[in-house]
């Protein structure tokens, strides 16, 4: 009897400290600049995928994590710098290459979503795939960069990306992320090593 009242306590202790985190996590969002959004999709096989934003329109920032095989990986659009950090599942690299046109573009549409759940349908989606090249003897200072891509890729090894055509068949994809954004638009970012 007294295991079956330890273990109640037990479960109840754990549902409060859920409930307390959630709720911390909520209300730091609301007293922040900060806007979580939700991105619903069907990827190119039809499969249902789901990415969280995290919107701070006071610093133009948009951080993306994105679920891929039991890791997440962050893609954080800075636009004040006007920077594009990815950061694979595992956390032991940061990949940075300059913002274009249509990352500006496709970042303001996630600033300025008014909904927290936004659903791509399928046949609306424009989905393209981009080769980027990393350039494994440009290692960057993270002080350069700004505070949040310092803060995200604190002491790991950062490199810069070169955007290059559909790499060599000899050349080993290290890995792809896909990123969708609320103007129906998604990418497929690849990476592969450059021999440089």
């Amino acid at each position: 009897m007294r295991l079956r009242i330890l273990w109640g306590a037990l479960v109840l202790l754990v549902v409060a400290a859920v409930i307390g985190v959630s709720a911390v996590g909520i209300l730091s969002l609301r007293g922040s600049n900060q806007q979580a959004v939700q991105i619903t999709f069907h990827d190119v096989q039809g499969a249902m995928v789901s990415q969280s934003a995290v919107v701070n329109k006071e610093e133009d920032l948009v951080t993306y994590h994105i679920m891929d095989r039991n890791h997440t990986a962050v893609v954080l659009f800075d636009s004040k710098n006007g920077l594009v950090c990815y950061q694979p599942g595992g956390g032991n690299i940061c990949l940075i290459r300059k913002m274009l046109a249509a990352d500006q573009k496709n970042i303001h549409t996630v600033i300025t979503a008014q909904k927290h759940k936004l659903l791509l349908p399928r046949n609306e989606t424009q989905f393209s795939r981009e080769y980027l090249g990393i350039l494994s003897r440009k290692k960057v200072d993270p002080l350069t960069l700004g505070d949040h891509i310092d803060r995200l890729c604190n002491h790991t090894s950062i490199y810069w990306l070169q955007k290059s055509n559909r790499p060599a068949r000899q050349r080993l994809i290290y890995f792809c992320i896909d990123i969708c954004f609320p103007n129906n638009v998604c990418v497929s970012v690849c990476f592969y090593y450059l021999p440089d």
